[in-house]
């Protein structure tokens, strides 16, 4: 039987077992995996997993265990979750105590799970590289950059941040702000790429992504607690993971020939977590913690990805049913009238960017929606 759990928490871990029997874990986020069987699984917030379980015990009912993980087991007693696995023939109810999780504050086992993710490469899947003419392993990196978390406080206020930058949200949404050129509503390259000693400050900042660049991230924890990071619009390869400090010889731990390609990578107190990926998809991307508390308060920044050739076959143009607010307020229609926006004369002193669409962009899209017809038949 194939189970597929996601962590769709706001801040803490978990811990998933099945009294009495194995987990055999074969995909993590649209990847499969070197299939392995576990006592239990941690499951990290934003992290999904499939596993199968054999029946192949007594007919009977067993306890399923979900519990939180590293944390004050006092205060969170009251939420572990439990449910029955229940054999189809049973005739008894669960007994005996719930499964053990793994001691509480001990992160080796976690740890140890994290490294034996490994991408399955003979597993008859959609990858990246199907016919192996891609392999992360061998493509240079052109951009590395250094993500280290911290509690902050900013104008007497705590607050969140990356690099002692704290994100502040702008009343113009950056990819709107960005496409018609309103100038002043955020500011590329002012980011900087690593951990340095300024002052905590607020700021719309943007780093540049170089498109079809190959990205190195490295994030860094040297505060308490777990944490777990998510590229929108982007999976990653995890390659590495180890103690402080990060340096450049730490490369050469790094897993270059089977390192998982999954969206959501964890990140152990007082560790590092590397990723390498393709910047391949244009556009403004926003990278994350998926703790809530710390995104709501400005532990995120964005990353844009710039086709300088403004083609369609990059980056679809504005929806004719966009909602604009902030500096491009004005431009906002009446819902009954279907008339893009994008068409309208601006009313604004900003420019609009034009995407051409060419006579083979238009015979490239024709095709690939006949051939996703033609597979689909």
């Amino acid at each position: 039987y194939r189970f597929r759990v996601s962590n769709v928490g706001i801040a803490i871990s978990l811990n998933l077992r099945i009294q009495g029997h194995k987990l055999r874990l074969v995909e993590t986020e649209g990847s499969y995996v070197q299939q392995q069987e576990y006592d239990s699984l941690d499951i990290h917030v934003g992290q999904s997993y499939s596993f199968l379980v054999t029946a192949d015990q007594n007919a009977g009912d067993y306890f399923i265990v979900a519990s939180p993980r590293g944390v004050n087991t006092t205060i969170y007693a009251q939420v572990v979750g439990v449910a029955i696995l229940h054999y189809s023939n049973s005739t008894t109810k669960a007994t005996g105590p719930l499964p053990q999780d793994p001691a509480l504050y001990d992160p080796s086992y976690s740890l140890n799970q994290a490294f034996s993710i490994r991408w399955n490469l003979t597993a008859g899947a959609a990858r990246i590289n199907p016919q192996g003419s891609f392999h992360q392993g061998s493509i240079p990196i052109n951009q590395t950059f250094l993500f280290q978390s911290s509690a902050v406080s900013v104008q007497q206020k705590p607050r969140f941040a990356v690099n002692s930058v704290s994100y502040m949200t702008p009343d113009t949404p950056l990819a709107l702000a960005e496409y018609f050129n309103v100038s002043g509503v955020f500011e590329v390259g002012a980011f900087p790429d690593k951990p340095s000693n300024i002052t905590p400050t607020m700021q719309t900042y943007v780093i540049p992504g170089s498109y079809r660049g190959f990205a190195e991230i490295v994030f860094l924890n040297n505060e308490t607690d777990l944490q777990t990071w998510h590229i929108d619009g982007y999976g990653f390869f995890v390659v590495g993971m180890g103690k402080l400090p990060w340096t450049n010889a730490s490369r050469s731990s790094y897993n270059r020939w089977d390192a998982v390609f999954r969206a959501t990578a964890q990140v152990y107190p007082g560790m590092w977590t590397a990723v390498l990926t393709e910047l391949d998809n244009v556009g403004m991307w926003n990278i994350r913690t998926e703790i809530l508390q710390r995104w709501y308060l400005g532990q995120e920044l964005y990353m844009r990805v710039f086709d300088s050739q403004l083609s369609i076959e990059a980056e679809m143009p504005v929806p004719s049913n966009v909602l604009y607010c902030g500096q491009l307020a004005s431009r906002q229609i009446p819902e009954h009238n279907t008339t893009s926006p994008a068409s309208q004369p601006s009313t604004t002193s900003s420019s609009v960017r034009f995407r051409p669409m060419r006579v083979g962009t238009f015979a490239s899209f024709v095709i690939y929606a006949l051939l996703w017809i033609i597979m689909a038949m």
